[in-house]
C-alpha cells in the first residue's frame, strides 16, 4: 500500500514487550519500567490479528523488537504465528542476544530469517557501564548460538557514542574481515534516555569513515544503512545516519508498540489504539494511519529532542 506521497509502505516493526533484561543508558531507565497490567498490552492474539491485517494492506516485512523480545512469554510461538502469516515474506528479531544460547536454534526452526544483535562495545567494562547490569561474555556467547543455529548473516547494530565507543571503530569493524556478518554503526538519537547525553556523545557516522579510511563504498544501500566494505572482507559495514541526515522521503515503515499504539512515525507523538479491535476495524485503522504518515519529521539533534514522547523501550527499537 502507499501513503499519500507515493512511498510505498512494506515493514512493520511490532514490539512485543517494553521489559528488558538489561539497562542501557540511552534505552530505558535504570530502575526499569513498571510492569503494566495484563489488560493494558496486546495479548500475542492480537499482535497475530494486527500483522494479519497488516498484510492483507501489503506489509511484507516484519521485525520482531521489544524492550527485549526473548523476554517475553511466548516468544517463538509468537513468532512461528507470525511467520506463517500469508503475505509476510521476511520476519527479523532484534535482540541484546543475552537470550540466544536459549532461543537461537527455536528462533531459526520457528521461521525467523534473520537477527540483529545489539552490541555497542568490545569492552567489558564498558559493556557493563552501558547495559548498566550487563556481561559482555552473555552477548558474545549469543553471537555464537546464533552463528551456530544458522544464522550466518548477523548483524551487528552498534550506537555509535563520542567519547564512548568511538576509539572501537576500528576493532568492530575487523568482524566483518572473516564472517559475512553487518556490523552497523548507528548514530545517538536524542530520543527517551538519550535527550540528558552530553553533546559530545551525538557524533556524525562519517567518524566511522575517518577512523576507517580504507573502507571502500559499495554504492548501495539497505533500508537506511549506507553499505560500505574492507577490500577483501567477507562481510560489511552499515551507517545509519538518523541525524545527520533524514531517511523521510524513502521511509517504508510504521510501528506497532507493546500496549498496541500504531506509530506512523518514529519521532511523532501520533499514536493510534489497535487494542480491543477486530482484524476488520485493525485493518481500517491501518489503512488510515499509513494514508496519514508525515511526510517528514521534524528536525532533531543534541538542542532539539524527538518528539516521540517514550523511551525507545516502550516503542521497539
Amino acid at each position: 500500500m502507499r501513503d499519500n506521497y507515493n512511498r510505498e509502505i512494506n515493514y512493520m516493526r511490532v514490539s512485543v514487550t517494553e521489559l528488558c533484561n538489561l539497562r542501557c543508558r540511552y534505552c530505558m531507565p535504570e530502575e526499569g519500567v513498571a510492569k503494566k497490567a495484563h489488560e493494558d498490552m496486546m495479548t500475542a492474539e492480537e499482535t497475530v490479528m494486527a500483522v494479519e491485517a497488516a498484510a492483507r494492506l501489503g506489509i511484507s516485512k516484519i521485525r520482531i523488537t521489544g524492550g527485549e523480545p526473548l523476554v517475553k512469554r511466548g516468544i517463538v510461538k509468537l513468532c512461528r504465528a507470525i511467520a506463517d502469516i500469508p503475505g509476510i515474506r521476511e520476519v527479523c528479531v532484534t535482540t541484546n542476544g543475552v537470550l540466544l544460547p536459549r532461543f537461537a536454534k527455536d528462533l531459526r526452526d520457528a521461521g525467523i530469517s534473520r537477527l540483529n544483535i545489539s552490541l555497542d562495545t568490545l569492552d567489558p567494562e564498558k559493556y557493563r557501564y552501558i547495559t548498566r547490569i550487563g556481561q559482555l561474555e552473555d552477548a558474545m556467547a549469543g553471537i555464537r548460538a546464533a552463528e551456530e543455529a544458522g544464522f550466518d548473516k548477523l548483524k551487528i547494530n552498534t550506537v555509535l557514542m563520542g567519547g564512548f565507543n568511538d576509539d572501537e571503530i576500528p576493532d568492530f569493524v575487523s568482524l566483518t574481515r572473516e564472517k559475512p556478518v553487518e556490523v552497523r554503526f548507528i548514530e545517538l538519537m536524542p530520543i527517551g534516555g538519550g535527550i540528558g547525553f552530553d553533546k559530545a556523545r551525538f557524533v556524525s557516522c562519517d567518524t566511522v569513515l575517518d577512523r576507517v579510511p580504507e573502507l571502500v563504498s559499495l554504492e548501495k544501500e539497505e533500508g537506511v544503512a549506507r553499505l560500505y566494505k574492507l577490500p577483501g572482507a567477507a562481510g560489511r559495514v552499515g551507517l545509519i545516519r538518523p541525524i545527520s541526515c533524514e531517511f523521510c522521503e524513502s521511509c517504508n515503515k510504521i510501528r506497532l508498540t507493546a500496549d498496541g499504539r500504531l506509530k506512523p512515525c518514529l519521532h511523532s507523538d501520533q499514536e493510534i489504539s489497535l487494542r480491543g479491535l477486530d482484524g476488520g476495524q485493525m485493518e481500517e485503522l491501518l489503512r488510515d494511519a499509513i494514508l496519514d504518515k508525515p511526510q517528514k519529521r521534524e528536525e532533531i539533534n543534541a538542542e532539539s529532542p524527538s518528539k516521540a514522547g517514550r523511551d525507545m523501550n516502550q516503542i521497539g527499537g
